[in-house]
């Protein structure tokens, strides 16, 4: 494996980026991060009302695109998806490329199932999300992971933070954070807290203030198994 690796990652929501870069330069400063955003993609969802051919198509495009880059000194080493509400177009990409490629949230969802598995579990996670276009996708992927685990489905407990995301999108980013912690308030206590959006991670320490659960934040997860993934090939 090259000693700096080119890892890109790719974006449906302007917001996604600075936080996806932020965690990889935490968790993976070596990496050399490049970035394909196609922010209209999470609006023709919600237009759509579901994941079309046509979006999957585009997944695809971007995908193979960001795979065969190359800048000199080799092409993209992995990738690492941010939007969470595009499971089903993501699975495609991995089966479609031979290199690592990184769902948003599963790797969150692995470190919550394995906390559920303690003593004393109340056999429900939390999922705090601003897109409300997720939680259905989230929750069947929580589930098949479960499933693959062989592990008994949990109890999730979704809420939406709203007006969240349309503060980000305003530039207030302290409203949005304020807005996602007086969402988590309200959940009844679980064994774990993920932030569903890549975007939400900047709230994670106002969410941990109010909570007595571990909070995980998607990106640093993400970060975490992409590394993982590459290094042992």
């Amino acid at each position: 494996m090259a000693q700096s690796p080119r890892i890109t990652l790719i974006s449906a929501l302007i917001q996604s980026p600075g936080p996806a870069e932020a965690a990889m330069r935490a968790v993976w400063p070596e990496a050399r991060v490049t970035h394909l955003l196609d922010d209209s993609l999470a609006s023709d969802l919600a237009t759509l009302g579901h994941i079309a051919p046509s979006i999957i198509d585009r997944f695809l495009t971007l995908g193979h695109y960001a795979a065969g880059a190359d800048d000199g000194r080799g092409p993209a080493a992995g990738l690492m998806f941010t939007c969470s509400a595009f499971g089903p177009a993501i699975d495609r990409v991995k089966a479609s490329l031979s290199i690592p490629v990184v769902a948003p949230n599963e790797a969150a969802f692995e470190e919550a199932l394995s906390i559920l598995r303690t003593a004393g579990s109340t056999g429900r996670i939390g999922l705090l999300l601003t897109f409300a276009g997720s939680r259905e996708p989230l929750t069947a992927e929580m589930n098949a992971i479960a499933d693959a685990r062989g592990q008994t489905r949990p109890e999730v407990v979704s809420v939406v933070a709203d007006g969240a995301l349309a503060a980000l999108q305003a530039g207030d980013g302290a409203r949005h954070d304020q807005l996602i912690a007086e969402a988590a308030a309200t959940m009844p206590t679980v064994d774990a807290i993920i932030l569903g959006q890549f975007s939400m991670a900047r709230a994670a320490p106002l969410v941990a203030a109010c909570r007595a659960e571990p909070v995980l934040t998607t990106p640093h997860s993400a970060a975490r198994q992409l590394r993982s993934l590459v290094e042992r090939r």
